[in-house]
């Protein structure tokens, strides 16, 4: 049976993501996909999906806030956009989203069912129930407002949904995956992230078995006026709360996701941080001429996709500090620095071309990122580098050469504002 995997604080954020910055978030997640489905299959892109660190870094990597709630909707966006019209292709369709469109969820289920040949009724009825388990059978304080469904030619799903709860300014995302889900009442999330609230409701707790069939009983044996009397009989003065059971499984990984916008050294792990920026100046003219040879890609491009191989290739313990995946393309909001389009135009180029090649059966340029993901992880045991802040000041320092821009506009040179541009 699946299990919960962790849990993350995230902090509210509105706003939209800029047109510029979504188009390539679009492309990028998309190219990602592909990779991480040639390499290992469909089945292990739902695995990462359902992990709430690998998500988060993922969302980090395209250039979003990296420790906002908005990473969920936006990446569940850009797949939407980027992965559907390849579908036939890849056998991998994403529906849903945000306020109304997850209410459109199941029609786009049972046309795909019609399409593929699933049967979109049960994947509907799926959807709806993953929905109201973390709506009514676990009240944390936190109002679902987005629901992706992201499913497979073969019936396998993943579901990434999240709520919020407006007074505390936090959000909570659920993640749920089919392989091994047994029940969707008993103990079924993949993961929650979420800042605890206190005392919930969760029904789906193993715990809460005879719970749930005790109220299942009770509307068959009694009517709602006597229901009503004996619950005002039962309030008491004074709750006296039982020594909580130990838990059923081990203690897991808490990923807080901290309130300042800021990328600060606490927030990486910073030997794997110089490991990615080692492999790039040492190693990438040397030993990757095969990225190379792409034009225009140069130590700051093959740095970039040293994290983005990561992404493809790193095992779980490997996305403990989402932050450090911000520092491959900046953030739209300057944080940790403005997104630097020429970069990032050149990392989907170098992606393309790989996926592209790997189709026709000429796997060079993936297996040389690959090698540089190896590298990194090599060189991460024994390098050492610059602060965090000195890299920071770096980036922003050479923002303005290489296409630097966030949600204040353009970056001009050293000590001057944001130019405002055209879209």
């Amino acid at each position: 049976m699946t299990q919960r995997s962790g849990s993350a604080d995230l902090p509210l954020h509105g706003g939209r993501v800029p047109k510029w910055l979504g188009d390539r978030m679009t492309k990028l997640g998309a190219v990602l996909c592909e990779a991480i489905i040639h390499h290992y299959g469909r089945d292990e892109l739902l695995r990462r999906l359902a992990h709430p660190f690998w998500f988060q870094s993922f969302g980090a990597v395209m250039g979003m806030d990296w420790h906002s709630s908005g990473i969920t909707t936006s990446v569940i966006g850009a797949l939407k956009r980027g992965l559907n019209p390849m579908s036939s292709e890849l056998g991998i369709h994403v529906c849903g989203g945000r306020g109304a469109h997850s209410r459109k969820t199941p029609g786009e289920l049972l046309a795909i069912g019609d399409r593929v040949g699933l049967d979109g009724a049960a994947l509907a009825t799926a959807s709806r129930l993953v929905a109201k388990v973390d709506s009514a059978a676990v009240q944390d304080g936190y109002d679902l407002y987005l629901h992706g469904f992201i499913v497979t030619d073969d019936g396998r799903w993943v579901v990434v949904q999240q709520g919020m709860n407006g007074d505390a300014r936090q959000a909570r995302r659920y993640h749920w995956l089919s392989e091994g889900l047994t029940s969707f009442v008993d103990q079924p999330h993949a993961a929650i992230e979420g800042e605890r609230q206190g005392e919930i409701v969760n029904l789906t707790d193993h715990r809460a078995e005879k719970a749930r069939g005790g109220q299942v009983a009770l509307l068959k044996t009694m009517s709602p006026e006597k229901i009503l009397a004996e619950l005002a009989v039962l309030e008491p003065p004074e709750i006296v709360r039982a020594e909580p059971e130990p838990a059923a499984q081990p203690l897991l990984p808490n990923l807080v996701m901290p309130a300042h916008h800021d990328v600060r050294e606490s927030d990486i792990v910073m030997r794997r941080l110089h490991g990615n920026i080692a492999s790039a100046i040492e190693s990438g003219p040397k030993d990757f001429p095969e990225l190379l040879l792409v034009p225009g890609v140069g130590p700051r491009t093959v740095r970039a996709l040293a994290m983005v191989s990561e992404v493809v290739h790193g095992a779980p313990y490997r996305f403990s500090d989402p932050a450090r995946f911000s520092l491959a393309h900046g953030g739209k909001d300057r944080h940790p620095f403005p997104v630097p389009l020429k970069v990032y135009d050149e990392t989907i180029a170098v992606l393309k071309s790989a996926v592209g090649k790997a189709r026709l059966g000429r796997d060079e340029e993936l297996q040389a990122l690959k090698r540089l993901d190896g590298e990194s992880r090599r060189m991460e045991r024994y390098v050492t580098g610059p602060s965090l802040k000195e890299i920071v000041a770096g980036e922003m320092d050479q923002s303005h050469l290489v296409g630097g821009r966030s949600v204040f506009g353009w970056e001009g040179k050293p000590d001057s504002e944001p130019l405002k541009k055209g879209a």
